[in-house]
Formats: C-alpha cells, sequence, structure tokens
C-alpha cells in the first residue's frame, strides 16, 4: 500500500543514497556521508516497519525513532553545507524534502496519540 510518507521517505533515501556516491566519489568525502547514509535511509525503513506494529503504540515508537533519525539527517545536512561539501542551494533541496517528512511523521504521530488517548 502507498502513502505518503512512504513514498517520500522511500524517494529521500534514493536521493540520499545519490548523495553519498556524489560526496564520495567527487568530494573525497567519507565519514560524514556514511553517517547521512546510516540516518537518513533508516527513516524509510522504519516508516515500513511501523506499518506491520504490533500495536498502536508500537506504531507511535516506531515513527517516534523515524522522526529522531530526520531530526539528527537535519543536523548532517547542516554540517555538510557549513563545511562545504554542499553548496547552500544543494542543502535547501534536501532540507526541504526532509521538512516535508518531519512535518508527516510529526502530525502522523501527534494524530495516533490523539486517537489512542482522546483525552490528551
Amino acid at each position: 500500500m502507498s502513502s505518503p510518507l512512504k513514498d517520500k521517505s522511500f524517494s529521500f533515501a534514493v536521493r540520499i543514497i545519490n548523495l553519498n556516491k556524489y560526496l564520495c566519489s567527487n568530494k573525497k568525502e567519507y565519514v560524514l556521508s556514511k553517517q547521512i547514509l546510516r540516518s537518513r535511509t533508516a527513516i524509510g525503513a522504519l516508516v515500513r516497519e511501523a506499518e506491520e506494529a504490533e500495536s498502536k503504540p508500537d506504531f507511535i515508537h516506531k515513527l517516534a525513532l523515524a522522526l529522531k533519525k530526520a531530526n539528527e539527517s537535519e543536523y548532517w545536512i547542516f554540517l555538510l553545507r557549513e563545511t562545504n561539501y554542499l553548496t547552500p542551494k544543494e542543502s535547501e533541496s534536501i532540507l526541504s524534502d526532509l521538512k516535508e517528512i518531519l512535518k508527516l511523521l510529526t502530525s502522523i504521530i501527534k494524530t495516533t496519540k490523539q486517537k489512542l488517548n482522546p483525552k490528551l
């Protein structure tokens, strides 16, 4: 089953794999690019895991982990920009995609928590 979050997180992972290839081959940067590859591709994997969650709390937990990875990814992008491995234009393009994922994750988590405990 397709969903905006699933589709965006998958496309984002593909983009990050390509960024990793670029950083390694063109910029000869291997340490930061590996960190980014791990944190960013984990977002989509966690979203997929959430689809098969055993319960609503498990679903929330898996998406919360994806949210943490997305926030970590933002840090690595800022770091790549500030160390001139990415131009401001390149980083803004990636950050724009990441912000969409962050908004979706935050919204889904919030809505699911409210349905789980309507008193919140």
